[in-house]
C-alpha cells in the first residue's frame, strides 16, 4: 500500500490573504437521523461534541463536527484516526439507521488566512461574509465559483474551506486569483 498524500502538498499563495493546503485531514460523513437521540449520544461518545445546530460547527484543536445537511454531519478528526471515528459510530449505532463513511482521501483542505481572508471568498461564494453575517461557529455548505465547498472560520480572519480532491487545483488556483489584490468587494471595512 503506498503512502498516503495530500492534493497539493505544499500549495500555498499570498495577496490579500494567504492561501495554503492544509495536508491530510481526516473526514467522516455521517448520514442519519440527527434528530435521534441515539446518534446525538454516539456522536457525544466517539468525538466529544454535542450535535452542532443548523449551519453551525462545533470544533477545537482536535477535531470537529459541522452540520453540513438536516441528516448529514461532517465530522474533522487527525487522518490516521478516521477509519476508527467510521468504527466507533458503527459500532455505537448498530441497529440505527446510518450510514458512516470515511472520505479523507475523497476531499482537500485549504486554510485561508490574513486581513483580506473574507474578501477571498466573497469574491467566490454567495454567502453574505460580514463580520455582523458570518462568524466563527458557523458553517456554510456552498459554491465557490462552479466547485461545491463548505467552509468556516478557525479563528479571527481564518477559514478552513473543503471540496472535492478531484478539484484541488481548480480551487487552489480560484482562491489564489481571488487573494490577489485589486477589486476587493471593501464590504468588511469599518
Amino acid at each position: 500500500m503506498s503512502d498516503a498524500i495530500s492534493a497539493l502538498p505544499g500549495a500555498t499563495a499570498t495577496g490579500l490573504a494567504t492561501i495554503s493546503e492544509a495536508g491530510l485531514v481526516g473526514m467522516v460523513t455521517l448520514k442519519a437521523d440527527l434528530s435521534d437521540k441515539t446518534v446525538a449520544a454516539a456522536i457525544l461518545a466517539v468525538t466529544g461534541f454535542k450535535m452542532p445546530g443548523q449551519r453551525l460547527i462545533l470544533q477545537n484543536v482536535e477535531g470537529a463536527v459541522g452540520w453540513m445537511a438536516p441528516d448529514e454531519l461532517l465530522i474533522v478528526c487527525p487522518h490516521a484516526g478516521a477509519p476508527q471515528v467510521v468504527a466507533e459510530l458503527d459500532a455505537k449505532l448498530k441497529g440505527t439507521h446510518h450510514l458512516a463513511l470515511n472520505v479523507s482521501d475523497a476531499r482537500v483542505v485549504f486554510d485561508i488566512a490574513g486581513h483580506g481572508a473574507r474578501e477571498v471568498l466573497a469574491k467566490l461564494a454567495p454567502v453574505d461574509l460580514h463580520p455582523d453575517h458570518f462568524q466563527p461557529g458557523q458553517l456554510r455548505r456552498t459554491r465557490i465559483a462552479q466547485v461545491a465547498a463548505a467552509f468556516w472560520m478557525t479563528g479571527d480572519d481564518a477559514f478552513r474551506l473543503v471540496t472535492f480532491r478531484s478539484v484541488a487545483r481548480y480551487a487552489f488556483d480560484l482562491l489564489a486569483v481571488s487573494a490577489r489584490t485589486g477589486g476587493e468587494v471593501g464590504y468588511f471595512r469599518g
